[in-house]
């Protein structure tokens, strides 16, 4: 006899089959090989109480605080754990109880819901600007076309051009310096028809320069403030544009003066549904979103983005993330490395794991190999 302990990262469903399971006992058997961990916040005392017995009696369970059986405070924050299979019973059990568990139950067959894309989008990155903070990706006319061709031919899925910095305290750059900067690549790209070759976005907020970009043959629209502006709602809308909404606490001129946050995921949660519902009112159908790292957030709340990156998948839009090269690596590891690559790599990973589709990068090749090896470890 051979015992092997498995991965948790495993695909449950492939080893099942492999087992020669019956095909009905395979969905029944994979749920119950994913374990799912809820922290609930403020959850009403007495709700908190039913959920314990009713976890406890389908085999999952829910931490509590001292004093919860006996009401010592009205309220309490509590982690749920459990199977997909138990989420399920639960997430039906709980329609039925009062003290806020309907619409706990309502959340959790949300989370039953999500999907993670096995399909990974690298975005390369272009700056047409003297300012950025990683000068390996500063580039004018000719050399950006040269670097264009070279990240199409490493395998990028998207290139995005910027022709503004959005590092902290950079200084302001109006509408015409910035179409200034980026108009002689964005001519090349139409007259050399290189969108046919891969699909390019534009990183501004100027309805000036993203009808520009449109109009160059660009098919996405990288919006830093989320899409404040209704003229770049309206041009995402027109031209059938796919819009990336970011989110950043302030500007890059204050984003990051004391960041704070109630919670975290909460407040940036809403802040999505909010911009959602603003960009569906105006007929912008795709829509990916991005947690903005490093933009008005701390090193904690970067880590916890990354971490917990999952929770906005119930938002049921694909989610981008951006920690190429940035500064909150070295507030971890300000070693002997000459460069922030290995992080960067490190963090990106760990996002996609947690459910990133695009991942916006300043070196594609390096990133195109690390994740054709995860994926490799992944179908194991």
């Amino acid at each position: 006899m051979q015992i092997e302990k498995l991965s948790n990262h495993i695909d449950a469903t492939k080893y099942l089959k492999e087992l020669g399971v019956d095909g009905g006992g395979v969905n029944i058997l994979a749920s119950k090989m994913t374990n799912h961990i809820i922290y609930i916040r403020d959850l009403h005392v007495g709700g908190a109480n039913i959920l314990k017995q009713d976890a406890l009696s389908i085999g999952a369970d829910l931490a509590v605080p001292k004093g919860t059986v006996i009401a010592a405070t009205p309220t309490v924050n509590c982690i749920l754990i459990a199977t997909t299979a138990q989420l399920k019973t639960l997430s039906k059990k709980e329609l039925a109880q009062p003290f806020g568990l309907k619409i706990l139950a309502k959340k959790l067959q949300e989370f039953l819901k999500i999907k993670k894309t096995k399909a990974i989008e690298v975005m390369g990155i272009i700056n047409a600007n003297d300012d950025s903070f990683f000068s390996g990706s500063r580039f004018v006319d000719s050399d950006a076309v040269a670097a264009i061709e070279r990240m199409i031919e490493e395998g990028a899925d998207i290139i995005d051009i910027g022709g503004v910095s959005s590092a902290p305290n950079t200084k302001q750059v109006d509408a015409k310096e910035e179409l200034q900067r980026v108009k002689p690549i964005l001519e090349i790209i139409k007259e050399q028809k290189l969108y046919e070759k891969v699909d390019f976005s534009i990183d501004s907020y100027e309805p000036s320069v993203v009808e520009y970009a449109l109009n160059s043959g660009f098919k996405i629209v990288n919006d830093i403030t989320g899409l404040a502006n209704d003229e770049v709602c309206k041009l995402c809308a027109s031209y059938n544009a796919r819009a990336i909404i970011m989110h950043m606490q302030g500007t890059p001129q204050t984003m990051q003066k004391e960041p704070k946050y109630e919670n975290i995921l909460s407040d940036i949660y809403s802040f999505f549904e909010e911009r959602i519902q603003k960009a569906e009112s105006f007929g912008v159908k795709d829509i990916s979103l991005d947690v903005g790292i490093g933009f008005g957030k701390t090193l904690e709340h970067n880590l916890e983005l990354i971490k917990h990156l999952e929770h906005f998948l119930t938002l049921q839009k694909t989610l981008l993330v951006g920690a190429s090269r940035k500064s909150m690596i070295d507030k971890i590891s300000a070693s002997f490395a000459k460069d922030r690559l290995p992080a960067t790599l490190a963090l990106h990973l760990e996002a996609i794991r947690n459910g990133a589709s695009t991942i916006r990068v300043h070196d594609v090749a390096e990133h195109i190999q690390a994740i054709k090896i995860q994926q490799a470890l992944d179908a194991i």
